[in-house]
């Protein structure tokens, strides 16, 4: 075995959305950093719908911007075209989504990678995790090489013993074209629980086979919305040909592309349904659960058969590209007949497939083997995160990759971690989520798994982060100086609402009404940035909501703040039930508000662990 001759404080491993993350910003926050993947050129590659944000995710994408990360401007740079999602319903369920040029997101995030500082990128395909004890040393590859480090990341995706299946045919890897990894020999050696999921995609369409004339177009936003809170600071270069937009003009110029929606049929309903004893899903050959909340259209067919038809949408993946991706059609039926079912469809019936839709079966680690700060509980030092822990979506892999990157740089530092709680982000919900409760199907997020929704809307992320960001170290200055910009505005603005008055009454007052909007406020109120003169409408529009959610925070956070501590044995708590102590063992809350998030632990479960703690460790061990 050789080892590598420079010792690294942080390995990354795997480099999709979550390593990208988790890499940055171990860099950024001033550690030696290695990425490691096993392909470099697919670096950040959108392995299946190319587009970022949506409902809740778009939250989460805001948020990692705010932090410090990388998501949000690169989707800024490549995006071809923006939305806000639910724009006319309530502030706490709207969600900015845009698709982006799957290459240009791609390519533009390899070089920023290459290009950051302290970040070696390197190709490898991991062969072992290296631990001594109960630590963890390093990594080694299948040429043989070692390479040394303080902490590990793990962030290997659908990689892992990854079988991909198009009908009766199976083939093993995390993504078409792309090989397997056998990490997972290395991850049971080291005594972790290992189970398998599924995912899959839709066929890809040639453009020119694809009648538009019979599909109802769907144009982007205009003015479109960024993610990113430093959008004013993106510029193209000569040779910057992987940005494609750009602020200029006190403008986000963008060259925005229409995606088109169209309808199954009976006909398509009815070649499904003939062909389900071809289907791997259906026939038994794949084993992993499948995503609830994104089913195949098999699934469609068989548990909405009272639905006459499905709302399918086809968006570019590029600007230089004439590939189609359908989403909502995500298959794993034979080649043939994907081909049979997608020209049954409006506007699709001399469509050519170029790439055809497929299922992937893989490994994942049940997240309750980890801490809130997403370290593994069994060795230190290694963090997990991303689809290895359970999830779909790239907005949720960048949010966890993000944590595990500033927790293993923390660590590096010996400092304490940070643990975002549910009141402060949807990565906090997210992280909680799947630690104290685990999950047994792809974990999605949605606006209705926060419970505190309304305050963690996408456009107060800066006020909620950005501060935590840089004293974590990764938020630069010209992001906090753009925080105290826009704090000062959202002060002057609100002092003038409550100064200015018509008939008697101030507009901060009128305001509340349901018939008054921000037009129709005088002259000087017109001039205030549009994101200020938004946030300030949602507050006071939803003043009383937003104090009884405060109210409930607050009630709630003696509980979330005080810290269970480590002495405590729950087998020597008098009272707890047999499954209470099988529970609090397996997930070891961090916190009484998080021992009450277990599913089976009552509030009499945690009102014993509170009355034992409260007796003190040498009256509790005296027992």
């Amino acid at each position: 075995m050789f080892q590598y001759p420079k010792f690294y404080e942080v390995i990354v491993i795997g480099a999709g959305h979550a390593g990208v993350e988790a890499a940055l910003a171990s860099a950024r926050m001033g550690c030696e950093t290695l990425l490691l993947t096993m392909n470099l050129d697919s670096i950040g590659q959108m392995s299946c719908n190319p587009a970022i944000g949506g409902l809740a995710k778009g939250q989460m994408v805001r948020e990692i911007d705010a932090l410090g990360g990388e998501m949000g401007l690169n989707t800024d740079a490549t995006g071809i075209q923006f939305r806000m999602l639910n724009a006319s319903k309530g502030a706490s369920v709207r969600g900015p989504r845009a698709q982006c040029d799957k290459k240009a997101y791609q390519f533009r995030l390899k070089a920023t990678c290459e290009r950051q500082e302290r970040l070696d990128v390197k190709q490898g395909h991991i062969a072992e995790i290296l631990v001594d004890g109960e630590r963890v040393t390093g990594v080694s590859t299948q040429l043989g090489v070692a390479y040394r480090s303080r902490c590990v990341v793990v962030t290997t995706g659908t990689f892992l013993q990854g079988l991909m299946h198009v009908g009766l045919r199976n083939t093993p890897g995390g993504r078409m074209g792309d090989a397997a990894s056998g990490l997972s020999a290395s991850l049971l050696k080291l005594g972790f629980e290992l189970k398998r999921l599924k995912t899959g995609t839709p066929p890809r369409l040639l453009k020119k086979s694809i009648d538009f004339s019979r599909m109802e177009l769907q144009e982007g936003d205009r003015p479109p919305k960024p993610f990113s809170y430093l959008v004013d600071s993106l510029t193209r270069k000569r040779d910057d040909i992987f940005t494609l937009n750009e602020w200029r003009d006190g403008m986000f110029h963008v060259e925005q592309l229409a995606c088109a929606i169209t309808y199954t049929t009976a006909e398509t309903h009815e070649i499904v349904r003939s062909n389900l004893d071809k289907s791997p899903l259906y026939c038994g050959r794949i084993e992993g659960v499948g995503p609830r909340y994104c089913p195949s259209l098999e699934d469609k067919v068989v548990r909405f058969a009272d639905k006459e038809r499905h709302q399918l949408f086809l968006e570019p993946e590029g600007r230089h590209t004439d590939e189609y991706y359908i989403n909502g059609c995500s298959t794993s039926l034979p080649f043939e007949v994907q081909l049979a079912f997608i020209r049954s469809i409006p506007g699709l019936e001399r469509a050519e497939i170029m790439r055809a839709g497929y299922a992937v079966e893989y490994d994942f680690s049940p997240p309750t083997q980890l801490r809130l700060s997403l370290e593994t509980k069994r060795i230190g030092g290694l963090f997990f995160a991303g689809q290895l822990n359970g999830t779909s979506g790239y907005e949720e892999a960048g949010g966890q990759g993000l944590i595990a990157g500033i927790n293993a740089a923390r660590l590096v530092q010996e400092r304490a971690p940070l643990i975002l709680r549910r009141d402060q982000a949807y990565i906090g919900v997210l992280i909680d989520d799947l630690v104290t409760k685990g999950t047994e199907e792809p974990y999605r997020m949605f606006t209705s798994r926060a419970e505190h929704r309304l305050s963690l809307r996408h456009d107060n992320a800066d006020l909620r982060l950005t501060e935590l960001g840089a004293e974590v170290g990764l938020a630069s200055p010209e992001r906090v100086a753009k925080l105290k910009a826009k704090q000062e505005a959202l002060a002057g603005t609100r002092l003038l609402l409550q100064n200015l008055k018509q008939d008697g009454q101030a507009w901060a007052h009128l305001l509340k009404r349901p018939d008054v909007d921000w037009s129709a406020l005088p002259e000087p109120f017109q001039a205030v940035d549009a994101e200020v003169a938004s946030q300030l409408e949602t507050e006071i529009k939803y003043a009383g909501y937003l104090r009884r959610e405060e109210a409930r925070i607050e009630r709630n956070r003696a509980d979330e703040d005080r810290t269970i501590p480590d002495w405590i044995d729950f087998d020597a708590v008098p009272g707890l039930k047999a499954e209470a102590r099988v529970k609090l063992k397996k997930i070891q809350p961090r916190t009484f508000g998080q021992a009450g998030r277990i599913s089976g632990i009552n509030p009499t479960d945690v009102a014993l662990l509170q009355v034992h703690t409260k007796r003190g460790k040498t009256a509790a061990l005296a027992r």
